[in-house]
């Protein structure tokens, strides 16, 4: 992963100097309250609900375990000895006092951290797939373009102050883990026949309350290309993006309203001047940064069955035969590596009972130790809200599964119905029309048994407590959004969502619902699922070949509605 140089170093050092002094004379009253909000937000500090809370960088996912264990000192001292890890793959702390926030930041730049630009409209942290370099579907690496991304857009003055937040995601693999056909700019690596490396480049995505999945503006932009051709998508954006209306400021919403095709003949006339200019990559800078991402020393396994190798998947398939609850975990938890004789491991957090996302510090020092132990003491977070251990050989699976019960790392529900992706919600952001937490919990008390839920399948449940779809409730195979009833919490139920390579936006089935019907409507939703499928079928293969009548029948059949 990639190591700040000592220009990153004082870079960050000067930047927590700068905020420690601001937030003094605020304090002090010398820094108005509306110029204070500006500074704050660059620095990842929102006013929620209850208290302040600080949003940490964690560039395209990528933690060692010192990293981890900073961030439970954190936790530990700063809050209430939790964080919350976000779709964004950062972390957020939800208690910080506000005067103390500069020495959070101190000690977080103490192991390469920050927590810059994880707020305002400006680029926030770019995102990719959890299994990057490891994946065994992968076409190319995309950290190391992720890295360039990053320091191409940190403290970029041009767009400093953009009409409104900005978010990128890159993908390397034939399965788009990184959700990018819903991003401001979604990238797509591809390698050509000849083997150069270049990008599919699409605009325009977004969820809130005028989802769109982003349109394809450019089928193959060489690799060295990429940052002057994001310079140019961000200039018409920049120049034409709307700043009066803070609901039509997103560039989804300037795309659908040039058309995805003027938009992109816009930037192909402003890429002209920029193109083979001084921000075209070189491929000695493309080597440098790449060169931050190699491999660990990975132990050698014959493709044939060495003694190694062969002993130690008979003692797996042994232990797996034995012990269910191993098996379980083995067939949802752990997927396959590009490397023979290593696994990819997902830790959950979501346990019944957890909110989606949270961590205590005590599981923050256990991941640690775990990726030390396992996993090159590498650590990485995912859009779906949870942990991957990345380098983990195939014969310590049964011990790292262990020692992950002991935690309550070890649910088997990875892809499953209760691995639900939840925003906080009413019980702390002040923009949130309802509760998610209470809602998430209830649907996992329900689908606690996993043989259910391994018998039913992969199934997404997305849950947000406003319009503005932090919990991604749009792309859910099953999505869940709170609304606002004359005071009271109520909750729209919407299905057909998906963010993968098929993305595509959930209807809404009917009416709301009170927050104590919700499990209900699911047992019915599934109900149908479980009546029309086809063997092998997914729900959400079910759902799109029988449509919705036969859900919206079933869930309102007698249902009363307000």
């Amino acid at each position: 992963m990639y190591k700040y140089n000592r220009y990153d170093q004082q870079l960050i050092d000067e930047r927590v100097a700068q905020f420690r002094d601001q937030t003094k004379r605020y304090l002090k009253g010398l820094i108005p309250e509306e110029e204070f909000l500006d500074l704050r937000l660059r620095n990842g500090l929102y006013i929620q609900r209850h208290a302040p809370m600080l949003r940490v960088a964690i560039p395209y996912g990528m933690l060692n375990s010192k990293q981890l264990r900073k961030l439970a000192y954190i936790s530990r001292h700063y809050d209430k000895a939790y964080g919350h890890f976000t779709t964004r793959q950062n972390i957020q702390f939800n208690w910080p006092e506000l005067e103390k926030v500069p020495d959070i930041l101190a000690d977080l730049a103490e192991v390469q951290m920050h927590a810059i630009q994880t707020s305002g409209n400006v680029i926030r942290n770019t995102s990719t797939d959890e299994f990057a370099g490891v994946a065994a579907d992968e076409i190319e690496d995309s950290r190391p373009w992720c890295e360039l991304i990053r320091q191409w857009s940190t403290f970029h003055p041009e767009f400093n102050w953009l009409p409104r937040k900005f978010k990128i995601a890159v993908t390397g693999a034939a399965v788009d883990r990184a959700a990018i056909q819903i991003h401001d700019i979604g990238l797509r690596l591809i390698r050509k026949e000849d083997g150069e490396v270049g990008f599919e480049v699409l605009a325009g995505g977004g969820l809130g309350r005028t989802p769109i999945i982003g349109s394809v503006i450019k089928t193959f932009l060489p690799g060295k290309h990429l940052l002057t051709y994001l310079d140019a998508m961000l200039r018409i954006y920049n120049r034409f993006g709307r700043r009066d209306n803070k609901f039509k400021a997103r560039i989804k919403i300037l795309v659908r309203a040039m058309t995805a095709e003027k938009y992109a003949e816009k930037v192909e006339q402003e890429w002209q001047a920029l193109k083979d200019g001084p921000g075209t990559l070189t491929e000695a800078e493309i080597n440098r940064v790449s060169a931050c991402f190699t491999h660990p020393e990975y132990e050698t396994f014959s493709a044939e069955k060495s003694t190694t190798a062969y002993s130690a998947q008979s003692a797996t398939d042994a232990r797996i035969a034995d012990d269910s609850g191993f098996a379980a975990w083995q067939r949802r938890n752990v997927k396959p590596h590009k490397v023979p004789g290593y696994a990819i491991v997902i830790l959950s957090l979501k346990p019944t009972g957890v909110p989606p996302g949270d961590v205590t510090d005590t599981q923050m020092l256990q991941i640690a130790d775990l990726a030390d132990k396992y996993s090159f003491g590498e650590v990485r977070t995912t859009h779906e809200q949870n942990l991957v251990l990345a380098d983990v050989k195939q014969r310590d699976l049964y011990a790292l599964w262990q020692e992950a019960t002991s935690g309550s790392l070890a649910t088997p529900n990875a892809g499953l119905l209760t691995d639900m992706i939840c925003c906080p919600g009413g019980d702390f952001c002040s923009l949130a029309n309802a509760k998610s937490i209470p809602v998430a919990e209830a649907i996992q008390r329900r689908y606690d048994s996993i043989d259910t839920l391994h018998d039913l399948g992969e199934i997404s449940i997305n849950i947000s407590g406003c319009m503005n779809a932090c919990g991604h409730h749009h792309v859910g195979n099953i999505g869940i959004l709170g609304v606002d009833k004359k005071g009271e919490e109520w909750y729209q139920i919407s299905i057909g969502g998906s963010a993968a390579n098929d993305a595509s936006l959930a209807s809404i089935i009917g009416p709301s619902f009170a927050r104590e019907e919700v499990p209900d409507v699911i047992d019915k939703i599934i109900s149908v699922y479980t009546q029309h499928r086809e063997a092998g079928e997914s729900f959400l293969a079910t759902y799109r070949r029988i449509g919705m009548e036969a859900f919206k029948t079933t869930v309102y059949a007698k249902s009363e509605i307000l």
